[in-house]
């Protein structure tokens, strides 16, 4: 009797993102006002209005308010001041990076902690959008985390660094690493999760066999949105999953997202 040939499993987030998508409508309906989120961006760069555009579909398809707001950066902490002030907005998100990131921390940290949605703060009472939508993906497919070994490349505020501190809390056995480490030693690992923006950082030589890799690194390369995973990984076929080019995390991303804004707006006391 032949063995059965190994296939790769596909991470789909959006598959996902759609039965999550049906319970928020559903939600919405139940309250007595449409919840409000504001997205401040002050760029217009093709990665930062992609998602931009996708948080808008996204939430005019639930019935949640969404305002997209291209704001210079003199003027997004006075922005963020008033919408702080003004009952009718639920959520704050500022879109990031901004175009001078060293004023990223002071911009931020001036949102309410309650309209936080991503916590790019710290200071929220929600895990950032991005983590929380990787560690949904894998429970979504059924991938345990408990005794394996999993590798983090990237310690940015909006993926690495939140999911390092989720998966520590729970207990798992992980690896942090930077783009500059050597990342052969990621053979070692059974989960990797790469989130750098560099596009094509992880290669074939990185990963073992029976991995699951999920990317969640996004850069703009000449105009085209390209992930951190190199193609000769995504054609191996002897891999138990991997996340898609375009449909893996950034959905399910979203769908986080939303989450939060309907937790705020049954949360919120003004």
């Amino acid at each position: 009797m032949s063995k059965k040939p190994f296939h790769t499993k596909i991470l789909s987030g959006r598959e996902l993102a759609g039965f999550i998508k049906e319970r928020q409508a559903h939600q919405v309906t139940t309250l007595d006002n449409p919840p409000k989120l504001v997205i401040l961006r002050d760029s217009d760069d093709p990665v930062i209005t992609k998602y931009t555009s996708l948080k808008v579909k996204y939430g005019t398809d639930i019935g949640v308010l969404v305002e997209d707001r291209l704001t210079p950066t003199a003027q997004l902490t006075d922005t963020i001041d008033a919408l702080n002030h003004d009952p009718a907005v639920t959520a704050i998100i500022v879109q990031l990076p901004l175009t001078d990131p060293s004023l990223t921390d002071d911009i931020v940290s001036r949102i309410t902690p309650i309209k936080d949605v991503d916590n790019l703060s710290g200071q929220a009472p929600y895990t950032p959008a991005t983590a929380e939508a990787i560690d949904w993906l894998l429970a979504g497919y059924d991938i345990k985390l408990a005794g394996k070994h999993i590798g983090i490349v990237g310690q940015g505020r909006l993926v690495g660094r939140p999911l390092t501190k989720l998966w520590q809390n729970a207990g798992h056995h992980l690896t942090t690493f930077t783009r500059q480490d050597d990342l052969t030693n990621l053979k070692n690992c059974d989960i990797i999760v790469s989130a750098t923006g560099v596009p094509h950082l992880i290669t074939t030589d990185f990963v073992k066999p029976s991995a699951v890799v999920v990317d969640a690194g996004t850069a703009s390369d000449h105009g085209v949105i390209k992930g951190d995973v190199a193609d000769d990984v995504r054609n191996r076929p002897d891999l138990i999953a991997i996340t898609p080019v375009i449909g893996g995390v950034g959905p399910l991303t979203v769908s986080v997202l939303f989450d939060h804004v309907l937790t705020a707006s049954q949360t919120r006391t003004y």
